[in-house]
Order: C-alpha cells, then structure tokens, then sequence
C-alpha cells in the first residue's frame, strides 16, 4: 500500500491544517488508485487535488471538542465527490491533523474510518506540521495498517 502526494499538494495540505491549530482540520484527498492482481490490500493511490473542508464539529466538552474531533459536512463530502468525477478521479482518502499529538490514529478514527481509503494524520505541534502518515482500516475493521507516504 502506498499513497503518492505532490510536495505542493503536501505543503498546501500543511498550510490548510496548520491554520486551523490548536483545533483539529481536514479534508478530502482526490485521484486514482490502481489495485494490483485485484488485491485491496495491494493499492496504490495517487492524489491529484485535494478539497480543503471545514471542521463542523459541535460538540463541545470537557472530553470532546474541535480540539481533538473532526467532522466533514455531507455537503462538503458531496462537493468532493462531484470535483472528483468534474476531474475524472476519485475520492482516495480523508486527512485531518492531530494538535500536539501524534500522528497515529485513535480509537474514535477507527470507528469512523472505511477500508481501502486513507487516513492521513499529521501531527500538527505549535502551529507547524510534524509527521505526515497515512493508514488504512483492515477489512475486519480490527486496526490501522500504516501506509508508506511518497512525495514526488
């Protein structure tokens, strides 16, 4: 598994979650994936655009808040998708960051992660980005396997 990123796209990625420090920001990755012999587990992505969205998280507690949750609108979700087919791509993956954390995913990404997509996670630590790494769920939804990030 590999995801393949522009050192642009990157840079505008960092820029995008960096702005949106001490909260957590995300959005959406955009291209192909090519999967070899049919194996999901054997994918390779190749991001093309990205779609910057908005962290509409509301929930604001002593536990919970923008802080440490991200959530992606079902009406930017949708403005990405159409992007995606208006580009002739796909949506390959979701990024967000984590504010003075690692880049690991959580028990709560876990939950609300899909197989085969990314998750690129990038620790975000006194307002400039970190480490940039990209996951993907298992099948039986049991953990993230990581994913070798290549920038070109």
């Amino acid at each position: 598994m590999m995801l393949t990123i522009s050192g642009d796209l990157l840079a505008r990625m960092h820029a995008h979650l960096e702005a949106g420090y001490p909260s957590e920001a995300c959005g959406i990755l955009l291209g192909d994936v090519t999967f070899q012999n049919g194996a999901t587990r054997t994918a390779a992505k190749f991001v093309k655009d990205l779609v910057l969205a908005p962290n509409v998280w509301e929930v604001e507690s002593e536990r919970e808040g923008q802080r440490n949750r991200y959530l992606i609108s079902p009406e930017d979700v949708a403005r990405a998708d159409c992007e995606a087919n208006r580009q002739g791509l796909d949506i390959v993956g979701f990024f967000h960051s984590h504010p003075d954390c690692p880049s690991r995913p959580s028990e709560t990404d876990r939950e609300f992660a899909w197989p085969v997509i990314s998750f690129v996670i990038v620790s975000v630590e006194k307002r400039k980005a970190a480490t940039t790494n990209s996951w993907v769920l298992r099948d039986d939804r049991s953990r993230f396997d990581e994913e070798i990030v290549q920038v070109s």
